[in-house]
Order: structure tokens, then C-alpha cells, then sequence
């Protein structure tokens, strides 16, 4: 983290923040890359009180540490749906009813899926024509679902068991972050 000051034009005291300089390195295996995603989604939002600022640099972390993305971000459950949250990538679907498409059979079964090749899941939603593989994880904090983790490749078998560990680490660490009220 680099301190840095914001200089109002009008010459009044500055508001101080922190710039963030997190970079993956470019040789790391999956093991080191998602320890280090973990440490720098930590960093990020340990001392974040509001849930969409911790959901909107995650995203943003994630979309920066993982390659082969063209979707990273989050939908939130609100009366029994999925709405979408802050996110990475094209413009997406609002809402998805529970069971439907990747997502919503994510957080209605509570388990992460792996999906090789979503042209081939039945019912799947296509948000984005260049996605070929998905990964979603829902999230759970106090015993309730409020969300998943969704995140979209160009590549075909994209992700594997290593990224579902990594990410169900990383959904474990931040739930209580972005849980809201």
C-alpha cells in the first residue's frame, strides 16, 4: 500500500487515502497465485466497513490476478434471487432466478460448479457470446446464502479443481466483509 494525498484545486487540506499495488507475479504456480490473491483480498478489505467497496475492488483483484478472464464479480441474493453486483467485464444479466443457468444452480444447490464448457449446461445464460467456461461460488455467512462469485473464460476448461480450492478460500475469507447488514 502507497499512501497518497488528493489535492483539492481550491487549496484546502488534502483528504489522505491509500493507493493499492498489488501484482501477481508472472511466474507464479496456482498455489502461490492464490495465496497471494488472499493476501492482497485481506489487505483490501479488512478495515472496509461497506460490502459493495469490498465486493467492487475484489472483483477488480481478481480480474487483475487470474488470467484468461472476460467476467470476474459478484451477484448478491435479494428476495430469493440473484442481482447482480459489482463486476468486471461486459454488461451482464440483472437477475437470475434461483436453479437457472450456472449461477442460479450454484446457489441453489450450494456447491461450487465447474462448467468446462457452458454451451454445454443445459439452460445456460449467456451474458457474454465469448464465454466458454464458468466457475461460480456461492458464498454463505451466518448460515445463509447471500451470494455467489462468478467468474468467466474465453478458454474452454478453464478452470479446474485448483481454482474451485482457491476461490472457496478466498469466498471464506471475505464473507463476513461483504455481507452487508
Amino acid at each position: 500500500m502507497l499512501p497518497f494525498a488528493l489535492w483539492p484545486a481550491s487549496g484546502e487540506a488534502p483528504t489522505w487515502g491509500v493507493m493499492y499495488d498489488f501484482a501477481p507475479a508472472d511466474t507464479a504456480d496456482k498455489a502461490t497465485l492464490y495465496s497471494d490473491l488472499l493476501a492482497a483480498a485481506d489487505a483490501l478489505t479488512r478495515d472496509e466497513p461497506d460490502p459493495v467497496a469490498n465486493m467492487a475492488n475484489l472483483a477488480a483483484l481478481i480480474w487483475q490476478f487470474l488470467p484468461d478472464l472476460n467476467w470476474s464479480g459478484f451477484y448478491r441474493m435479494v428476495d430469493d434471487e440473484l442481482v447482480l453486483g459489482p463486476f468486471q467485464g461486459k454488461p451482464a444479466c440483472i437477475r437470475i432466478p434461483l436453479g437457472r443457468g450456472v449461477c442460479g444452480a450454484a446457489a441453489a444447490s450450494e456447491q461450487t460448479l465447474l462448467v468446462a464448457d457452458v454451451h454445454a449446461f443445459p439452460g445456460h445464460i449467456a451474458c457474454d457470446a465469448a464465454s466458454a467456461s464458468e466457475i461460480v461460488v456461492p458464498i454463505r455467512h451466518d448460515g445463509r446464502l447471500i451470494g455467489v462469485l462468478d467468474l468467466d473464460s474465453p478458454r474452454t476448461a478453464r478452470f479446474d479443481a485448483q481454482d474451485a480450492q482457491g476461490l472457496e478460500m478466498l469466498v471464506a475469507q471475505i464473507a463476513g466483509r461483504i455481507a452487508g447488514p
